[in-house]
């Protein structure tokens, strides 16, 4: 197989510009999207439309799927009309959403008696990464379909592991979430004290950027927040969806993950608010309104 045709399922915030750098990098795209209104811009692009995630399979020799949770994508891979009734022995299919890592095993299982590959692949880098072909991604599966897959990937991203066997990526993804979220929550906590202590926050940030405090986080989301911008480079709605994967999977595992069962209530009092749609980083707002400095 050639892999320069690939078809991708899933076209939201990461997926539709994952589709673009793709098309640019010249290889053929058929496209499919549960709500079809989302599919106009890729197809605008040269990509072909599909009806059905199956149609989207059944021309292609690698298929890509960025979609919401775990029964998404179990539906789109194995229920009816999904990717598995167009599978022919040697295809491969990626999977770069966030869900549990028992499904990414199931998948994997059941594409392997058909002689075919499956890769967990989730993400790390937001909008943003998606857009620059930088993201951080963490694949699980066999290495000799790590091998097929890494150019494509090099394409979407810079930061590329194979981390181990199947759902070794969606753990690593778990791993991920946890040091974002409670990153996050230092970062508003910090903000806020100084804030509250009449102290200029930017240049406390400025001065914990050079030193240990300094983080990803701290740099790029610490400037939004102090912007009070919270426009989304990732739904809350999707990163509580990701800590619940986070809690069910140490669940199983008997792990007690305080710092994760803490940072939840803040989310789930944003999402009640009805800050579903914005980034996690409006939890200073929260914050500063509990210190009475709104």
């Amino acid at each position: 197989m050639s892999d320069r045709r690939i078809g991708l399922i899933g076209l939201g915030l990461m997926g539709n510009p994952m589709g673009h750098n793709l098309l640019k990098a010249g290889y053929e795209l058929t496209v499919y999207n549960r709500t079809q209104s989302k599919t106009a811009e890729l197809a605008a692009a040269g990509a072909r439309v599909a009806g059905s995630p199956a149609d989207c399979a059944r021309d292609v020799d690698v298929v890509i799927s960025c979609v919401s949770d775990s029964p998404d994508v179990e539906a789109i891979a194995l229920g009816s009309a999904g990717i598995i009734e167009a599978l022919r022995s040697g295809m491969l299919y990626i999977d770069m959403s966030t869900i549990a890592p028992a499904v990414s095993r199931r998948i994997y299982d059941r594409f392997k008696l058909l002689g075919c590959s499956a890769l967990d692949a989730p993400v790390s880098g937001g909008d943003i990464g998606a857009k620059a072909g930088t993201l951080s991604i963490m694949v699980g599966g066999d290495g000799e379909a790590f091998d097929r897959a890494l150019p494509i990937l090099q394409v979407l991203g810079k930061n590329i592991v194979h981390i181990g066997d199947a759902g070794a990526g969606q753990v690593t993804k778990a791993c991920n979430q946890i040091v974002v979220a409670l990153t996050v929550q230092a970062v508003a906590e910090a903000l806020t004290l100084a804030k509250k202590s009449g102290v200029d926050p930017g240049k406390v940030r400025e001065a914990l950027l050079g030193g240990f405090g300094q983080s990803r986080v701290m740099e790029v989301h610490g400037a939004k927040m102090l912007e009070g911008n919270f426009a989304p480079g990732f739904k809350l709605d999707l990163f509580r969806k990701d800590m619940n994967l986070v809690l069910q999977t140490a669940r199983e595992l008997g792990l007690p993950l305080m710092g994760s069962h803490q940072v939840v209530p803040l989310m789930d009092a944003l999402i009640a608010g009805g800050g579903g749609d914005r980034d996690f980083i409006s939890v200073l707002a929260l914050y500063e309104k509990l210190a009475h400095l709104e």
